[in-house]
Parts: structure tokens; sequence; C-alpha cells
């Protein structure tokens, strides 16, 4: 009988953190989806389309050290602090080891980052800006999200992420007010990026009594070569999403990133509704292997979402014309066009890291976005060789290359008969 007691104690205690890291996320992603929603319009309408387009290009352009610097490890670390919660000197190693790794990889970025400056025309010309993008990066490095999920304690990663959000916000509308002012805003984003990060890492050593240590050098190699396949992983999605604009911005100029930006923007809001569920699930199925719940949320969010996409298919050119004004046709076009995607994408993130990879099948998640991303380039190449690129065709790319890459996640659950796990 106690032992039943227990059981239910323990069970009832684990919804219960698994509800609070949920809600903790809703309200993280709730932020980045509405307060973007309040600054981006404003941007768009003081900037014009073709200073804005030069920011949201530069963003997409230091996407890629990002990538560069997280290295797959808000997978792969994610996963191991997760595993090992229990054993502070365990955690601390994990810790150490990830921070130097990203603090060398920090310091490629930069040198790779003057590099193309100092011989690229096109970045030498805007080069301030990019700079001022990169302290993004830095920011990134510093706030370690990845502890944060292998602990379970993402009241952190809400706090914090509420601050930088509030912080941009205002400061836009306090320094930005005609569009020569446009390089407040990578100066602006940047701050809020280094300010959380530095916070973060005080709640780390603070809180979580974890020690920074030099460990051994064979150590941080396995580290580094264990988050390899995530990484690899990682750069793959950046090529069919990062690379869209840049793409666009290299051969088309800086409105047509407008154009695409805006419709991008409101596509990775509907995805960032579904990230709470994603960041949730991982290390908990990964932990505890509980497959039948997962199940009944798969389900749950693949209906919800067929339903949210009809709704916003209907209020499209209402969505655009009212977040970020008129003129901009263009742009609802091609949010119809990746709407056709996010009944793809959702049920293949959800399939991804918090079920194939979390379950141990991690090649499949991984596998599917390396193909994606090659099948992307090849597209993006023939439409350049045959001289018909432009901003519908790209969108198009990005449904082709989503559907191709659920056709490989749902191969990987059907042979291994995931599905039937109870």
């Amino acid at each position: 009988m106690f032992s039943l007691v227990k059981r239910k104690f323990n069970l009832d205690q684990e919804r219960k953190r698994l509800l609070e890291n949920f809600l903790s996320l809703v309200i993280v992603q709730g932020t980045n989806f509405i307060l973007p929603f309040v600054t981006l319009p404003y941007l768009v309408r003081i900037l014009g389309t073709d200073r804005f387009g030069l920011i949201a290009f530069a963003q997409a352009f230091i996407q890629y050290f990002n990538i560069l610097t997280d290295y797959g490890f808000n997978l792969s670390a994610t996963r191991e602090i997760s595993v090992n919660r229990d054993n502070k000197k365990k955690v601390s190693e994990i810790f150490s080891a990830v921070m130097i790794i990203k603090s060398f990889l920090l310091l490629l970025s930069f040198l790779i980052l003057t590099g193309i400056i100092l011989f690229a025309d096109k970045f030498r010309k805007d080069w301030l800006v990019y700079y001022l993008t990169f302290g993004i990066v830095v920011g990134q490095v510093l706030f370690p999200i990845w502890f944060f999920q292998g602990v379970e304690k993402m009241k952190y990663v809400t706090l914090l992420n509420v601050i930088t959000k509030v912080f941009f916000t205002v400061l836009v509308f306090l320094f930005i007010h005609r569009s020569s002012d446009y390089l407040y805003v990578p100066l602006i984003n940047s701050l809020g990026f280094l300010v959380s990060g530095l916070l973060a890492m005080w709640i780390v050593f603070k809180n979580f009594n974890v020690r920074f240590i030099l460990p051994d050098t064979k150590i941080i190699i396995k580290y580094f070569h264990d988050s390899s396949q995530f990484f690899i992983s990682r750069v793959s999605v950046s090529v069919y999403t990062s690379t869209n604009a840049f793409v666009l911005g290299l051969f088309l100029g800086n409105k047509i990133v407008t154009y695409y930006t805006v419709a991008e923007k409101l596509y990775i809001g509907l995805q960032q509704l579904y990230l709470p569920l994603v960041n949730t699930l991982y290390p908990y199925v990964a932990y505890k292997r509980n497959v039948s719940l997962y199940k009944r949320i798969f389900k749950f969010a693949t209906i919800a979402n067929i339903m949210l996409i009809i709704l916003l298919w209907n209020l499209s050119d209402r969505i655009v014309e009212v977040v970020f004004g008129s003129g901009l046709t263009i742009s609802v076009s091609i949010f119809k066009i990746l709407l056709l995607s996010a009944l793809l994408v959702v049920p293949s993130i959800l399939l991804g890291y918090p079920f194939l990879a979390a379950l141990g099948y991690a090649k499949y998640a991984n596998m599917s976005v390396v193909a994606g991303s090659l099948l992307h380039l090849v597209g993006l190449g023939i439409l350049l060789i045959m001289g018909i690129i432009n901003v519908y065709n790209v969108a198009l790319m990005v449904v082709i290359t989503e559907g191709f890459v659920l056709l490989i996640r749902l191969y990987g659950v059907k042979k291994n008969n995931l599905w039937r796990i109870n």
C-alpha cells in the first residue's frame, strides 16, 4: 500500500514539474511571439524597407555564427545534464567543458566575420551593422539554456527571456525615431542578449552550486565529438531557415528581404507556439521514456495546428496589414505558401528530438535535416542556374524541404515500431 502511495506521489511530482516547465516555456515563447510584433511593425515603418532589410540580412548572416557556437549543445548537453543531474561533480564537468568549447568557437566566429568584412565589398560597406549584430552571438554563448533545460528549471529562462525582450522593446521606442537611427537596432538587441547571458551565468553558479573546472583535454574532445552529429543537424536546419533571407539579400536586394522576413516572422511565430512542447518533452521523454503521454500530446498538437492554419489562411491579408501595415501584399502571398509548410513542420519537429532523439534514434532526426538541407541547396541552385529565383519559389522550396524531412522522420518511427511502444 505504501509503495502504491509513494509511486503515485512521485508520478504527481513528475507531472507537476513537467507542467511547470511547460508553462515557463509558454511564457518564454509568448514573449518571443508577442513583443516582436510590437517592435517589428514599428521598425518596418520607421526604417523603411531598405534599412529594415539590411538589419534582417545581417541577422540572417550572424545566425550562422550562433549555430557554430551552439555546436549542437542545446541538444547534446541538455541530454547529458538531464541524465547526470544528481551528480554535481559530473554536472560541473559537463558545464565547464561545454563553455570552454563554446568560447573557442566564439573566437573562431569573430575571426571569420572579420575576414569576410575585410574581403567582401557587400559586407565591408556596412561593417558596423555586422559587428554590432555579432553581440547576439556573445550573449547566446553566455546563456546556457541547455543547462536549464537539462535540470528542468525553465523558470530562469522565462525570467531572463522576458527581461531581455522587454529591455529591447522599451529601448526601441526610446531611441529609434527616424531611418538614420538604424544602427541602434543591432546595438540594443545585442545589449539585451549580453545582459541576459551574464545574469544566466550568475544564476548557474549561485543557485546550482556549479563550479568551473578545467577538465582533461580528452574529456573536452569527447564532448566536442559527441555533439558533432547534432551540430551537423543544426547547420542543416540553417540551410532552409537563415539561408533563404541570406540568398535573397545577396541576389535580389534588401527590399525583397523585407517582404520575405515579414512573412517568415509570422511563420516562425506560429512554430514558436509549439516550442514549449518540444523543449519540455525532450528532456522528459529522454529521462522517463513516457511514450503514451507523448503520443496523446502529439495528436492534440497536430489537430490544433491544422485548425489554426485554416484560420490564419483566411485572415492572412488582414493580419499582415494590421501588424505590419499596408503595401506588403507580396508578404501575404509568401505567408500563405509558408502556411502550407507549417502543416508539415509542426508534426516534424514534434517527431524529431522530443521523440526520435529522446528514445535513442537521433540519427533519423539528424539525417532528415541533413538530407533536407542538401535538397534545399540543390533546389536553390537550380533556381539560380535557371534564372527563375524569386521570393515565391524560395518559399515553395521551404514547403518541399519540410515535406521531405517529415517523410524521413516518419520512416524512422515506422521502421523501429516506436509508435507501438506503450
